[in-house]
Parts: structure tokens; C-alpha cells; sequence
């Protein structure tokens, strides 16, 4: 996230004009971070999570809510729109608005290139802070990977890490269970880069030659001068 040039603002000043403001932004100790806009492989993901979430728990006593519903987390200040947030039990609010939440019991965050230290490291320093919270999932839009946290008695977290279109990822402390391939469904992959497997040096005229990669499949291209050779 990156700040915007404004003077400090209360929390208050901060949520009045937020409510009127048609883009979102993140709130920390007086200053502003406008959020940038989602792919399409973020917003199909968030869809999914929150879809297969809330089929697995339509019958209990838990509830899903999406990247709009806002979210304090009191101990630190920070406001915040987690991707996913689920709440088990009665939600708890800031205010009469009711469009801020204190208490939720998982967050989910779909990682991005620009924001994965962040939703790794100070996001989670604030998030651990919330006593409600059981569990924090990082879901990867570029491959078929989750990474659950789970808060342990002593207050120590536990990571388990769910690879593969196969796996299931296993939330105990809500009662759930969801496949990968349900957070994934309909998710289209980027095709990765052809493997160089050799290079050449080719004479196109007298004292001028050219570097030709060889890729595998038998593939012959033209690239800038290489690193080396690559076997």
C-alpha cells in the first residue's frame, strides 16, 4: 500500500470521509493508504473462497463476508478490508453504522506481487493482535498454494502449508473443510516461460554474429546476449 500526501487524521476524520469515498483505503496511526484495484485471478479466488466458505456453513452459527465489509483491529488502529473475513458467534462492531468490524475469527488474504511482504509481515503483526482471531490463510493467485495459520494456546501460530489442486485445506476451529480445487475452480493459470536448454553463436554477416537461445522443444529464437550457457 502507499500513502497518500495528506495531513494526520483522527480515526474519526478518517471514517467520515471514508464512508463517503467511492474507492477504499486502508487507515494506520493518522495516515491513509489508498488500496489498488484487484486482477481478475484475485477477484475469481476471493469469489470462490467466499462461495465454497459459505455453503460449508450455511448451517452453523458462522458467517462470510467479502473485501467490502471493513475491519478494526482496535489494539493497533488499523482499518482494514480483508478479502475474506468469517465471524462465528454474534458480530461485534465499532459503531451503529455497522460496517466495522471488531471480532472475526478467520481472515483470508489473497496475495498479490505488491502486497505479499505486507500481508505477511506488518498486516499480520496487527491481525494477531485480534484475540477473536483462529486463523489467518494466505491464498496465491499465481499457483495452487494455501498457507494456513493457526493461533495455538500458548499464542504461538502454526503454519501448514496446502500445495496442489488435490489438497484440502482443514479449518478445525470452524468445523470446515474446502478443496483447493474449489478455491481454484476456473482460475486460469499464466503459461510459464519455455525452459532454455542451450545457445549458439550464429554468423549472419562477416565479423557479425548473433546469440540464438535453443528452447526445450527444438525452438530457436533470437535474445540478448546471454548469461552463459545454459544446460
Amino acid at each position: 500500500m502507499c500513502a497518500i500526501a495528506r495531513p494526520y487524521l483522527t480515526p474519526e476524520e478518517y471514517l467520515a470521509l471514508e464512508r463517503k469515498a467511492e474507492t477504499k483505503s486502508e487507515y494506520l496511526r493518522g495516515e491513509v493508504f489508498a488500496m489498488a484495484g484487484a486482477s481478475r485471478q484475485h477477484v475469481t479466488i476471493m469469489t470462490n473462497a467466499i462461495v465454497a466458505l459459505g455453503t460449508r456453513l450455511k448451517a452453523g452459527p458462522c458467517m462470510v463476508f467479502g473485501s467490502d465489509l471493513r475491519v478494526l483491529v482496535p489494539p493497533t488502529g488499523l482499518y482494514t478490508y480483508p478479502d475474506v473475513s468469517v465471524i462465528c458467534g454474534k458480530a461485534q462492531f465499532e459503531d451503529h453504522h455497522q460496517d466495522t468490524l471488531v471480532n472475526p475469527t478467520v481472515i483470508f488474504e489473497i496475495l498479490s506481487r505488491s502486497t505479499e511482504g505486507y500481508d505477511r509481515g506488518e498486516k499480520f503483526e496487527n491481525y494477531r493482535t485480534l484475540a477473536s482471531l483462529s486463523d489467518y490463510v494466505l491464498v496465491s493467485q499465481h499457483r495452487p498454494l494455501v498457507e494456513h495459520f493457526a493461533r495455538q494456546p500458548n499464542e504461538s501460530w502454526l503454519l501448514k502449508s496446502y500445495g496442489g489442486l488435490e489438497a484440502v485445506l482443514l479449518l478445525p476451529s470452524i468445523g470446515c473443510e474446502l478443496l483447493l480445487a474449489d478455491i481454484y475452480d476456473k482460475v486460469e493459470w499464466p503459461e510459464a516461460d519455455p525452459r532454455i536448454i542451450g545457445v549458439r553463436l550464429v554468423r549472419d554477416e562477416p565479423g557479425h554474429y548473433e546469440y540464438e537461445y535453443e528452447f526445450e522443444g527444438g525452438v530457436y529464437a533470437d535474445r540478448p546476449d546471454p548469461p552463459g550457457l545454459y544446460r
